[in-house]
Order: structure tokens, then sequence, then C-alpha cells
């Protein structure tokens, strides 16, 4: 039996969670006995796209069974993914909204499916990590993904779906890394506006942002660094070696857990190829809060209690 190849396309080498996905693919490819190529974009979408290109028009060595990509900007290359299934190349597109899938499955008989987590639901329980930690309400500074990119769209429906009214949100944006939220933050704290806010929560959509917002705040002046650096910072993706560390020493508040789904991609198309298994045209995985809601909500009015004491006694 050949030996099936797989390329799989990552947004860049930096994020944690693109770690963690690299790091799964090549595990799963291991345990399913096939070939990964993994290529990073370098949060370039013309770059992966030629990149991508260069494995479907390839004559001179055999050209992968199929593609597993995450966009690194705003679009799912539905020219690229016609070229790469009209050339017998399955196509998979991980975490982003995608109008083709069923299109293009219709056309042609390779298997191609999009798989990716619940973006508004990881949104919405970020929205109620909020509220268990400001049970009275209060600012937050809310980091987004990239403005084209469609699970930062989806978070941020989902957070401000289940946000309550008595918590506003002041949104800047930055690039799924932690230089760019650094840099981002750092610009933002320039300003004299955001010197004389009330902030109580440091929210980002992703880990390392929320760790690059706090390398920012620790940049300040004494007694300033402190004022910013004991409020709550969150986060998503929660991966176990960092999201979910950066919880347990208490460098971040809450997290969420966002599994990777280059395994899931393989496993799938792995099955697809070599059993003819059907697949879906789209496939989503279930995000999960960490620490609990419950146990969040614990920590929120206890922190509300001892602010109403503290108050009570100035």
């Amino acid at each position: 039996m050949k030996k099936l190849s797989f390329v799989v396309s990552l947004t860049n080498n930096e994020n944690d969670y693109q770690q963690e996905q690299a790091a799964a693919a090549e595990k799963a490819a291991r345990r399913l006995g096939v070939d990964v190529k993994i290529i990073h974009a370098d949060n370039d979408s013309l770059k992966q796209s030629q990149q991508l290109l260069e494995f479907i028009q390839n004559t001179a060595s055999p050209r992968p069974d199929a593609i597993v990509f995450e966009p690194a900007g705003g679009t799912a290359f539905p020219q690229v993914a016609r070229a790469a299934a009209a050339a017998g190349i399955g196509w998979v597109v991980l975490n982003h909204d995608v109008d083709y899938i069923h299109q293009l499955r219709q056309a042609y008989p390779v298997p191609v499916l999009a798989i990716s987590s619940d973006h508004v639901e990881v949104g919405r329980i970020q929205g109620k990590q909020f509220v268990a930690l400001l049970p009275e309400g209060g600012s937050i500074l809310y980091i987004e993904g990239p403005a084209a990119s469609s699970a930062a769209k989806e978070r941020s429906r989902g957070m401000n779906e289940t946000r309550r009214s008595n918590i506003d949100v002041k949104s800047i944006r930055a690039n799924w890394t932690e230089d760019s939220s650094y840099r981002a933050v750092s610009s933002w704290l320039r300003l004299r506006t955001s010197r004389e806010m009330q902030i109580d929560l440091v929210g980002a959509q992703d880990d390392s942002m929320a760790m690059g917002a706090r390398k920012a705040f620790k940049e300040l002046a004494p007694g300033e660094r402190e004022r910013w650096i004991k409020i709550p910072f969150t986060g998503c993706d929660g991966m176990p070696q960092t999201g979910q560390a950066w919880v347990r020493n208490g460098e971040l508040a809450a997290t969420i857990f966002i599994r990777p789904n280059t395994d899931l991609a393989l496993e799938l198309l792995t099955e697809a190829i070599r059993k003819g298994a059907s697949l879906p045209d789209q496939q989503l995985t279930n995000p999960e809060s960490v620490p609990t809601l419950s146990d969040l909500a614990t920590r929120g009015n206890k922190a509300s209690v001892g602010k109403r004491s503290r108050t009570a006694h100035v």
C-alpha cells in the first residue's frame, strides 16, 4: 500500500497554539504511518497561497495526497482549493469559516472538509469568564485577533452575547502572537487617555497575546506597573505547557482549552483515502473553560467582597 503524504500549512511558528498544531500533526503521522510536511506562512496570506500552489503545480516529484491548512489571513483560498482538488489533492481547512466545501465535494472525488473549534462558543465562554471574574461589572481591555480573521470575529460575537451590560469593553487588535500584542498594548499605553482609564481585567483572544500584554504592563514605571499587573488577565487556547501552566502559576486568571485539530484532520483523511470513509462537510470541536466557570465565580465573588471591605475602611 502506498504511503500517504500530507502537507500541513500553519499560520506561524511563534504562537503556542500553532506550535501545538505542528506537534499534534507529527505525532498523528507517526501513529498513522503517513508522511507529513509542515510549513509556516509567517502570518502572510500571499506567502501561504504561493507555498500551497508550489505543491499543487509541482511535477518534478509526487504531489501530496492532501493539504491541511489554517488560513493566515481572511481568505480560505477558494481558487487554490479548486486547483488542488482538480489535481487530485484532498483539501482540509482549519479554524476558518468557509463556504465552498460542499460545492468542491460535489465537483471533485477527493476528500474535502473543514474542521474548527466552535469559535462562537469560545467567545461565549470567555464572556462568561468575564462575568464570573467581575460580578459587579467593570471595564475590560480586550485584545482581539486580526480584523480579517473569521475566528476573531466569531469569538468577539460570542463574547458580546454573554458578557453583561455592566461590563464595558475597550478593544485593540494584535496578530495572534506575543510580540504583536506587546507592541499593540505598548502603543495604547503611550496614549494619555489609556492612563486615565480604569481597567479591571485584560482579556485576550489568545494566551500568547495575553502574555504580550503583561509584558507591556511590566515595563511601566514602578507604582503604575503594580496597579496594572494585579488585575486578572485571561486568554484562549489553553495548551498544557503554556496557557494552562500560566493559569496554574497565576500569570493568567483563566484560559479556554481549544484542542489542536491537525491530528483529527490527518485521521479523517487517512480513513477516507484508505477505506473510503465518508466525511462531513464540517466538524466542530468543543472548547472548555480552564478553570471551570464555577471556580472562577468563587474567585470573583471573594475578590468583590475584599474590594468592598477595603473601600469601607477607607
